[in-house]
């Protein structure tokens, strides 16, 4: 394989997956699904990179293949969207255990706790 054929490869699977990760693309999270991908490092050995969903506001997480949700309940603009302030699908942050909580924050400042949901195997919503 020549590596112009291996860079044209390339581009059309980085192309595809831009495609599929787009909102109401295929691989959209739906709330059977994990929200966030889970790093390899665990949260307790000092936090990790984490894309929190925030399409439909702010609500729950998985986070080690538990589930929790956000301590004061659903964080949204009224109009189930994101508030002022959050991108959209996605923020970018991290996020720090603490116990039965989960800590995320980001670099503008947003820090939220959510709290463990004892023996959850999926999400509450079904965001629409």
């Amino acid at each position: 394989m020549t590596t112009r054929t291996l860079a044209l490869r390339c581009s059309a699977l980085s192309a595809l997956l831009v495609v599929l990760t787009g909102c109401g693309g295929a691989l959209t999270h739906l709330p059977n699904e994990p929200v966030s991908p889970v790093a390899p490092r665990s949260v307790d050995s000092g936090g990790q990179a984490f894309s929190l969903y925030t399409h439909c506001g702010i609500d729950e997480l998985q986070v080690d293949g538990r589930f929790y949700e956000r301590v004061g309940g659903l964080l949204d603009d009224g109009s189930g969207n994101p508030p002022r302030g959050w991108d959209n699908p996605y923020q970018a942050g991290r996020v720090t255990r603490s116990g039965s909580v989960i800590i995320f924050s980001d670099d503008k400042g947003h820090r939220e706790r959510f709290e463990l949901r004892r023996g959850a195997t999926a999400f509450t919503r079904t965001c629409s």
